[in-house]
């Protein structure tokens, strides 16, 4: 099993991980970011109320990673900290 980092205060979700696997450039950058920054992608999917809205979150965090950004982008940031 592949060993992937998770958040500093939420644990990385089976389909985040799955996500993540699946394309190398994507997990190379979840790598290379902060765990802060890790928790608040962890914690911006994990916030959907709906399924469809968490997939597409996957989605757009996925497509947002593979152009480079290393945080979700106009998100008040993880209560949970």
């Amino acid at each position: 099993m592949i060993k992937i980092s998770s958040g500093v205060v939420h644990k990385l979700p089976l389909d985040i991980r799955k996500s993540l696997i699946a394309v190398p450039k994507i997990l190379a950058l979840w790598e290379d970011i902060t765990p802060l920054a890790r928790n608040e992608w962890i914690c911006w999917v994990e916030s959907a109320k709906k399924d469809e809205t968490r997939n597409h979150r996957i989605e757009v965090m996925r497509s947002k990673m593979s152009q480079g950004m290393r945080r979700p982008c106009c998100w008040a940031g993880c209560p949970h900290r």
